[in-house]
């Protein structure tokens, strides 16, 4: 299987219909079925232990790839006086049967494990919206949602000499796996959200706005634990579960002057008041064992200030300045400090300041150019325990970005962008002496460029052509230890040709030829990969 091209087949069919008599409630009704199946690389990787000091103890991993869901929907909207409203139920069924695929000695003698993933999800909304126009100064909008989950898994982690082979309990390479899962919950969400425009004068405009949200989940699984082999094999049983809640309250207030002559100016606060428990249990032969059961509280808040400023008809500028804090604070109810996250940490404080400027010119009517650059400093302050505070990371962005379009005439336009991107993330550990290459600073540096044209080859006729492409090479190997960065490089062409046959009738033909190397995968990801997509779109 290492040696096979991995694909994964996408498909989606939906049906649309609706209602739309005058002076009637407009009613429309949907139905989606999406479905992917095949084999694709995972981001999770598998570990090895029968290899040398020197060797990295890992080994990649793909996945077999079988899911459908299927969506339907139903939206009524209407007006009422001097009010819009609208109502909307939601009722979807996702479908999972995945796998994972470890192949944790490929040097040798091959030892593979197999663990199938069994989901599916009902999910159930409903939701709806009001609009009133009280007056020509004052609009309320009001609007509210309730969702519902129920969860069913079942599962297995297998080891043995092929992929997708029994259990065996004379394996002699068994390790921790599971047999047996089962399992699932339900979870419940319920959103409110009130928004009041008020215009007392001329050119000034306030919008109050409150947000109320409840999560609660209560999920649980069952299985087997598995290892060993012949007289040491061994098969626990173990049960495990989450009970948690949250309640999120948030209120803002923005306010927009554009009284003075060329000039727009605007300021908003958000405030957020956050609380919630998260409690864990684990309990195998019987034995009871809570692995975290914690009170947590965040308070949030972000304050931003901004003006447009038009000196000339073709000439515009922007600024914006934000701060936004965060505030964590953890309260563990175990006897115990808690090993799992965030049940070891005590306050976290997230700190973030964040400038743009935007110009824009318009030198013909034909051609028009917005240059762009943000910076934005982040930290992050850290009390674990019974430890005291550091920062525990300091992240930098640099952000540069142009763009151009061009439009020579009516049947013609030209479309170009770029921008470059400077990030890192600094913690502790690098400056300590004696980890000097184990832990480096985050660089997540990269640039973009891309380029579309379109033209109109007749009244029914248009061509677009489109060009992409995106290097980051950030990639190190310390040789002592996991390389860090992404080290990639990655081009698209494609043209796409349409054609509106009748009123009702359009077709298209698209073709694209797309390139990747990538670094960090040793090249075993580089690909150039062809597509030609052809579409029919008719209208009732």
């Amino acid at each position: 299987m290492n040696n096979n091209e991995l694909h994964v087949d996408r498909g989606d069919a939906w049906f649309e219909a609706g209602l739309t008599l005058p002076d009637k409630p407009i009613i429309t009704f949907r139905y989606d079925h999406d479905f992917r199946q095949g084999d694709k690389d995972s981001t999770s990787w598998g570990d090895i232990t029968t290899v040398t000091a020197s060797d990295r103890k890992i080994v990649p991993t793909f996945m077999g790839i079988d899911e459908t869901r299927d969506v339907f929907q139903v939206n009524i909207k209407d007006t009422v006086g001097n009010t819009d409203a609208g109502l909307g139920v939601r009722y979807e069924i996702d479908r999972d049967n995945d796998s994972t695929y470890i192949d944790l000695d490929p040097a040798n003698a091959n030892r593979f494990v197999t663990q199938n993933n069994v989901e599916q999800d009902t999910l159930f909304n409903i939701h709806g919206f009001t609009e009133t126009f009280l007056n020509k100064k004052i609009t309320f909008s009001l609007g509210g949602s309730f969702t519902t989950i129920d969860t069913d898994l079942s599962g297995s982690r297998i080891y043995g000499p092929t992929y997708n082979a029994p259990l065996s309990t004379t394996y002699v390479n068994n390790g921790s796996g599971f047999t047996g899962l089962g399992g699932g919950g339900n979870t419940k969400e319920y959103v409110a959200n009130m928004n009041l425009m008020l215009t007392p004068i001329d050119n000034l405009v306030f919008v109050p706005a409150l947000r109320v949200e409840y999560n609660g989940s209560d999920l649980s699984d069952n299985s087997d634990s598995t290892s060993g082999t012949g007289a040491t094999f061994k098969s626990i049983p173990t049960d495990s579960g989450s009970d948690n809640w949250s309640l999120d309250v948030a209120e803002s207030l923005e306010a927009r002057y554009t009284g003075f002559r060329n000039w727009s100016l605007y300021a908003s606060g958000e405030w957020s008041e956050d609380s919630g428990n998260e409690f864990w249990n684990q309990e195998t032969n019987a034995v009871f064992k809570p692995i975290l059961n914690q009170d947590w509280t965040q308070l949030g808040q972000k304050y931003t200030v901004g003006a447009n400023w038009y000196p000339l008809y073709r000439l515009n500028f922007g600024t914006q300045y934000y701060h936004q804090i965060q505030d964590y604070d953890y309260d563990n109810n175990l006897t115990a400090t808690p090993t799992t996250y965030p049940g070891y940490l005590a306050y976290q404080k997230f700190k973030t300041d964040d400038m743009n400027i935007r110009a824009t010119w318009r030198p013909f009517s034909t051609l028009s150019l917005v240059t762009r650059y943000d910076f934005q400093l982040s930290t992050v302050d850290t009390t674990g325990g019974s430890l005291n505070s550091v920062q525990s990371a300091e992240i930098t962005s640099h952000i540069i970005s142009q763009s151009v379009n061009w439009t020579p005439f009516s049947r013609l336009y030209v479309q170009v962008s770029g921008s470059y991107v400077l990030d890192s993330v600094d913690t502790p550990p690098i400056s300590i002496t004696g980890v000097t290459n184990f832990v480096l600073p985050g660089r997540n540096d990269y640039w973009t460029v891309s380029a579309m044209s379109g033209f109109a080859l007749d009244n029914k006729t248009d061509l677009q052509l489109q060009y992409t492409y995106y290097r980051a090479d950030d990639y190190v190997n310390t040789s002592v230890t996991q390389p860090y960065g992404a080290g990639d490089e990655e081009q698209s062409v494609t043209a796409t040709i349409t054609r509106q046959i009748t009123k009702a009738i359009k077709v298209s033909l698209k073709y694209g030829f797309f390139r990747n190397r990538d670094q960090t995968s040793g090249g075993n990801n580089n690909y150039d990969a062809h597509l030609v997509y052809a579409s029919m779109q008719y209208r009732f």
